[in-house]
């Protein structure tokens, strides 16, 4: 999936020095994180969001990317099918879902998805060939298939 990298979600990090405040041994933001790790404060914000406004897209989407950054591919799966179902048009939408379908082990719905993300503009081929969430589809037929119609197209 296509996604920003989140700079604050080091595993080694002393949350106090993200913040710029509070020592490691009085870390400021300890009653305001706890021990929440900032990917997981990041999907519980969203997902607050989510429940306040369920139709919007740019928390749909955010939401979809972080909880596949968390590997939630279940969750992943059911925001990107709401996204295809809002924008039945975005070939990024159906991009996204490829990716999620295909990291759940459901390779018939991710070729699909992949195949109408292409149909709809997808063009990036060279993306496609190594994003790591397809990896499960590389030695399957008709990947391959799609593979070479995408050159040609």
């Amino acid at each position: 999936m296509t996604g920003h990298e989140n700079p604050h979600d080091d595993a080694n990090a002393d949350p106090a020095s993200r913040h710029g405040r509070g020592s490691a041994e009085t870390p400021a933001a300890e009653g305001w994180f706890g021990t929440m790790r900032q990917l997981d404060f990041d999907i519980d914000f969203f997902e607050s969001l989510l429940c306040r406004n369920p139709g919007s897209i740019d928390v749909l989407r955010v939401l979809a990317e972080l909880v596949s950054q968390k590997g939630l591919v279940a969750r992943a799966v059911e925001l990107d099918h709401r996204l295809v179902q809002a924008l039945p048009n975005d070939f990024l939408a159906r991009y996204n879902l490829a990716c999620s379908l295909a990291r759940a082990g459901r390779p018939d719905e991710a070729i699909d998805s992949l195949t109408r993300a292409i149909l709809l503009g997808y063009d990036d081929i060279a993306h496609l060939e190594t994003d790591p969430d397809l990896d499960s589809l590389r030695d399957l037929p008709d990947f391959q298939e799609l593979l070479g119609h995408g050159r040609t197209a």
